[in-house]
């Protein structure tokens, strides 16, 4: 008897566990990575919200998250439970209620940056400090089972990203390389925290790549952040990963080259971080354009013949169309009106540049702005509608060689050091079809252009994302229009998720400082 109930218990105990082959199934009642699945696409398969009864969405409750002010987190929901961070934060809520479970303070870390989620793999929940810790909790109590420091602080490091877990390992990254930190993408086991491997996205000297920088002294300090997440392809056992801007950002002079692996997608076998392949997107970047909206994968036929393809809307203005399997340059299309700096891509994928638009100490303008055409604003795909649907932002900005940062409003401009203002930006949601890259609707927002907010696409043709002005908004994901919105009275620099709780469907994003869930109204409540 007492052997029966022991395997009853440890059968229990297994089943309470988020697998890897849970992770690999995709959003469905629970919502699991930060991009909702491993290819990325942000799409769930519920179908309760439509455009019909879209309009009847109320809200179900709001949870303050205290000594918050920009919260930029995507949360993770298993099993009832949502877990959300803050800075060095975890806070574990009801997902029916948004009742208070158990909250994490990490008192001792150094900083405190933003953080974009947590991840889910068994018994554990984990999330980054912004000093580069990797901390591990029981997910039902919110006990400390283990933190890991995976970078030194005072080598400019910091972490922002939420951490990706993938079969046993736990992928982290870093942030830090605007200031001259060297990038890595690192994986730690999920059980105790220990490096297993690592890969340097600026090379050492000798290695490969290591030629495109023109000073050995400069290359040691590259730059190539990773503090966006990835996504993971298990057939070909390949994670895909986005690089940051080289440093300097604005001036080049001291690295010329194409400067590897910045700017760049990177393809590595997830279970030894050996490189597969590569693709730059911004050779010797000096609009800190880097990589960081990740990369999504994609099955379609393409000219007329079924492959395995993953796309990337680059910060530069162009959508990107590659061969996962290769690296292989297969198409790249603007995005954007507000694109100046090259005329278009080759065939080999490198840009054609425009000549005269790189950052002088007098200033120029130069097209799309230092945020970026996209950013690390979720996209998502819908394979039903055949829409990617991608947060885009039409501005210029006037770039400068002799200061680390550009005025995003006003800037010198000319010889004569004339101060002008750079013209207002604008945010739309776009539709585009990665077949052809070509637009199939927009859906303009007025406001400021401050939001950094994503979508998600669903099964029941809704896409919802967070617009200009702080609000919730669903659309209609054929034709883009709208169907409600809801407003925060905040600016909203998160990505909305959805899932089930007893067989209800909600739809859950965090503003400024609190989590917002919203549901179907029904009579009983």
């Amino acid at each position: 008897m007492k052997t029966t109930l022991l395997l009853f218990l440890a059968a229990l105990a297994a089943s309470a566990q988020v697998k890897y082959e849970d992770i690999l199934a995709g959003p469905n009642a629970n919502w699991l990575t930060y991009a909702g699945s491993y290819s990325g696409q942000r799409h769930s398969a519920l179908t309760q919200i439509t455009p019909v009864t879209a309009k009847n969405l109320v809200p179900k409750w709001t949870y303050h998250v205290p000594d918050s002010k920009k919260l930029e987190a995507v949360p993770i929901v298993y099993d009832g439970i949502l877990y959300v961070t803050n800075s060095n934060q975890l806070h574990a809520l009801d997902a029916r209620t948004g009742r208070k479970i158990w909250v994490y303070r990490d008192e001792q870390a150094v900083g405190s940056r933003v953080n974009r989620g947590p991840a889910i793999l068994g018994d554990k929940v984990y999330f980054v400090t912004s000093d580069c810790h990797l901390v591990a909790l029981h997910r039902k109590t919110g006990a400390i089972l283990w933190h890991k420091k995976y970078a030194e602080t005072k080598d400019g490091y910091f972490a922002t990203m939420a951490p990706f877990a993938v079969k046993d390992k736990i992928i982290v990254g870093m942030g830090g390389g605007d200031s001259g930190a060297r990038g890595f993408l690192a994986a730690l086991s999920a059980e105790t925290g220990d490096e297993l491997w690592r890969f340097w996205t600026i090379p050492a000297k000798g290695e490969p790549g290591a030629e495109t920088w023109s000073k050995d002294e400069v290359r040691q300090w590259g730059g190539g952040g990773t503090w966006l997440s990835g996504t993971f392809d298990p057939k070909l056992n390949l994670l895909y990963w986005t690089t940051g801007n080289p440093w300097p950002d604005f001036n080049g002079g001291d690295r010329l080259g194409a400067n590897l692996y910045s700017d760049s997608l990177i393809a590595v076998n997830v279970d030894t971080g050996k490189l597969k392949w590569h693709f730059q997107f911004t050779p010797h970047d000096t609009h800190d354009w880097d990589a960081q909206s990740w990369p999504v994968l994609i099955d379609m036929p393409w000219q007329g013949k079924p492959r395995q393809i993953v796309v990337h809307p680059n910060r530069n203005g162009f959508f990107y169309v590659l061969d996962r399997v290769t690296g292989e340059f297969l198409r790249a299309s603007p995005f954007v009106d507000k694109l100046d700096w090259a005329k278009g891509i080759d065939p080999q994928g490198k840009p054609i540049l425009v000549p005269g638009k790189d950052p002088t100490p007098g200033g120029t303008r130069a097209c799309p702005s230092v945020r970026g055409a996209a950013n690390w604003m979720s996209p998502s795909y819908n394979a039903s509608t055949g829409l990617f649907y991608l947060p885009t932002l039409e501005q210029c900005d006037i770039y400068s060689s002799s200061v680390k940062e550009p005025k995003p409003m006003i800037g010198f401009a000319g010889t004569g050091g004339e101060q002008i203002p750079a013209e207002p930006g604008q945010l739309l949601l776009r539709a585009i079809d990665p077949q052809t890259g070509k637009r199939v609707w927009e859906y303009p927002m007025p406001g400021p252009a401050s939001a950094w907010a994503g979508t998600v696409s669903t099964a029941g043709g809704v896409v919802f994302f967070g617009d200009d002005t702080g609000h919730l908004v669903a659309a209609d994901a054929k034709s883009g229009k709208h169907l409600w919105h809801f407003g925060t009275s905040q600016n909203i620099t998160a990505s909305p998720i959805t899932y089930t709780v007893e067989g209800k469907q909600y739809v859950t994003i965090c503003s400024a400082t609190h989590v917002f869930t919203f549901g179907l109204f029904t009579p009983a409540e």
